[in-house]
């Protein structure tokens, strides 16, 4: 295997600087975010509890992530097919 001499990378004044405004950009935008969050989630806690419905935290993530539960059979043919035991 052939070896080669170790790269050298200068760090220049200008990367730096662009380094900084991503860093600052994102931090703003992650702040923003949040704060979204935060209010987003204080409306829905003030729907929940104002709401003559109260349902269950389940209920409610099931409504949020649009999954309706199928309801399962209680029998054991419905499980096992035609055998019996």
């Amino acid at each position: 295997m052939l070896r080669r001499k170790p790269t050298r990378l200068e760090l220049k004044l200008d990367d730096i600087e662009e380094f900084e405004s991503i860093r600052k950009d994102l931090e703003s935008r992650k702040k923003q975010r949040e704060e979204a969050e935060v209010v987003a989630a204080g409306e829905e806690a003030a729907a929940i509890a104002l709401g003559a419905e109260h349902k269950s935290r389940e209920q409610i993530i099931n409504d949020r992530i649009g999954y309706k539960p199928q309801p399962k059979a209680g029998s054991r043919a419905a499980h096992f097919g035609t055998f019996e035991f």
